[in-house]
């Protein structure tokens, strides 16, 4: 298990304070299936290449993205937030509920290299299970990191879980199957 402030070196050196912050491509480009599937992935080297085909085609830092595209060999990420084994943790159910990307990776779109924001450990899980109503917003701001709720975040939480009854279990089972 990672822990508070991880930041691996990674193979190649991403930013997503470019990618995410300036250029504000929304974190389901590149994690896809986050909406809908348990895992947010790790995009596949032909996403990247969705742009990079034709912009930044010399540099010397995207070597290893244009090598994996031409071979097929995946680019060997290292696994910033990485829970035990023995942990079950569903991406889709959360974003599906409006907790925002935020909420557990912190500002990623100010990140130049990413590394784990909060401790994700059981009893900081739990504390959000027991009152979420402050992490909750509505499904379309998600993956807005700049979004800001109008008014009391806590109340419009308690509103948003109401209509949408949004009710996180503290049971062990949920995490721990």
């Amino acid at each position: 298990m990672s822990a508070l402030g991880y930041a691996p070196e990674q193979p190649v050196a991403y930013s997503h304070a470019l990618h995410a912050g300036d250029l504000g491509i929304d974190c389901r480009y590149c994690h896809i299936g986050v909406e809908t599937t348990a895992k947010a992935t790790v995009p596949p080297t032909a996403t990247c290449m969705n742009c990079h085909a034709t912009i930044k085609t010399e540099s010397d830092a995207l070597a290893l993205v244009r090598e994996s595209a031409a071979t097929g060999k995946p680019i060997p990420w290292v696994r910033i937030h990485d829970l035990p084994d023995f942990v079950y943790f569903n991406h889709a159910g959360h974003i599906q509920s409006g907790v925002g990307c935020v909420s557990c990776h912190g500002r990623v779109d100010r990140m130049t290299v990413v590394e784990q924001a909060e401790p994700l450990n059981m009893a900081w899980c739990l504390t959000c299970h027991r009152n979420p109503d402050s992490r909750l917003r509505p499904q379309e701001f998600v993956t807005d990191m700049d979004w800001v709720a109008a008014g009391d975040a806590a109340q419009l939480g308690a509103e948003l879980r109401a209509t949408h009854n949004i009710n996180p279990s503290t049971d062990c089972t949920t995490c721990h199957r």
